[in-house]
């Protein structure tokens, strides 16, 4: 089977979670720039999940850029990954809404953490259809960013009901590790 429907169905189910998320941002009553002030924790919430909206849609187009061939688990385990990040329009205006508080920075933490077993199960998934010869597999090798991104979820999560902001310190800490160009990818596809 082809990737080419997959490609096109996540792209698409992406864009919609973009546009969801951006609608969840409400207009000021205001003219001015303090009244911007009262939306700043919903738009620093929105700011933090696009990047990892853009993070998730650029990995999942290296991924599938690796494979050849698409099987019913990898459509599932794409399924998979797609409902977790269809979550995070939900948990980000919930986060947001509620300035930061604890529980809904938990929840949003958990939504990243399951975003991220998702992904790992995707990747799984591929290498299995492709087999022992798979690019994808010679290209994430160790993935140390793959296995240090949920312990540092998990410590968030944890973190959390301590101090939320250190959760929330967490979640962007694992932003900007995904954020540096990771060019495993890339330099499998130029060896």
């Amino acid at each position: 089977m082809g990737k080419g429907r997959l490609e096109a169905f996540s792209d698409g189910v992406i864009a919609i979670i973009i546009t969801i998320m951006v609608l969840e941002l409400k207009v000021p009553a205001g003219h001015s720039l303090a009244s911007l002030v009262p939306l700043a924790p919903v738009l620093l919430s929105y700011v933090l999940s696009f990047v990892y909206v853009g993070i998730y849609w650029n990995n999942h187009h290296h991924l599938l850029a690796t494979i050849r061939r698409i099987s019913g688990s990898v459509l599932w385990a794409n399924l998979h990954l797609l409902f977790w990040l269809s979550l995070f329009p939900f948990t980000t205006a919930w986060m947001g809404e509620n300035h930061f508080a604890a529980t809904p920075t938990m929840v949003y933490g958990t939504v990243l953490l399951m975003a991220a077993v998702a992904y790992w199960i995707l990747q799984q998934a591929l290498v299995a259809t492709e087999g022992a010869g798979s690019l994808l597999l010679r290209a994430i090798g160790a993935d140390w960013k793959g296995k240090l991104s949920p312990l540092l979820y998990l410590s968030g999560i944890a973190l959390t009901f301590w101090r939320p902001w250190a959760g929330q310190l967490l979640y962007v800490l694992v932003a900007l590790l995904w954020l540096i160009p990771d060019r495993r990818i890339e330099g499998a596809f130029e060896r």
